[in-house]
């Protein structure tokens, strides 16, 4: 897949990079602003340091969402479950949830793991930002079908069918997908740029990934890809 994001040029006059001294406190600094925020209701929480990317980062776990204005890395790794990225391209702010089913067998839920509830947060909590639904544009991943035996619940699938027609209803368009298949997925998104970049994992079902698709099977009834600019790293 071929990435169209680029990086900024610098410019005459531009101030000479920081010393490695004072990026590394810029980023401790910044780091620890991060982990003091109060996290609100479903708003993921673990903040790090993400050494392969040199940046600050969230990971966004099942049932939660973080959206910002300002480039971190914003990640999560799927099995069946989805992470819809969305962005808004005038406003540069950017948001990521990950739900794990559609909806709650036709019930009402108020928790993000579920996709009806986990979209309307996402889409709510840019707009309260400042985000517009008329320039928001989304980016899709996973859906895999990662554990072998489970294809009957059709759980990825119907996760990426609810996903997309979802996106259709609301008018927000598709930019680019990564979805389906049988490969788990680590996904990392610029929430002030718009940047996605998704890797691919070997099928070889990790725990945590195991344990997800279990979960989300428990909960399921059973019922009668890709393209954009993408990077994979």
């Amino acid at each position: 897949m071929i990435s169209t994001t680029t990086m900024g040029a610098s410019r005459a006059g531009t101030p000479p990079p920081l010393a490695a001294g004072g990026l590394q406190a810029n980023r401790t600094e910044r780091l620890g602003r991060l982990k003091a925020r109060i996290a609100k209701p479903g708003e993921a929480s673990f903040f790090f340091f993400d050494a392969h990317f040199q940046s600050e980062a969230v990971k966004v776990l099942p049932g939660e969402y973080f959206v910002f204005n300002e480039d971190m890395l914003i990640m999560t790794t799927l099995g069946s479950c989805i992470a819809t990225c969305l962005w808004d391209r005038q406003a540069k702010i950017g948001g990521m949830n990950h739900f794990m089913l559609p909806d709650n067998g036709g019930g009402a839920s108020d928790s993000g793991r579920y996709g009806s509830y986990a979209m309307e947060l996402l889409i709510n909590e840019m707009m309260k930002m400042g985000a517009s639904r008329m320039t928001m544009e989304a980016k899709v991943f996973g859906g895999g079908a990662v554990i072998s035996g489970m294809n009957t619940i059709n759980v990825g699938e119907r996760n990426t069918a609810f996903v997309m027609d979802y996106l259709k209803t609301e008018r927000i368009p598709v930019v680019s997908k990564d979805v389906l298949d049988i490969y788990p997925r680590k996904v990392c998104f610029l929430p002030h740029s718009g940047k996605a970049m998704v890797k691919r994992l070997a099928p070889t079902n990790p725990d945590a990934i195991v344990q997800q698709e279990r979960v989300a099977a428990q909960k399921v009834v059973p019922v009668a890809s890709s393209g954009g600019s993408i990077d994979l790293f």
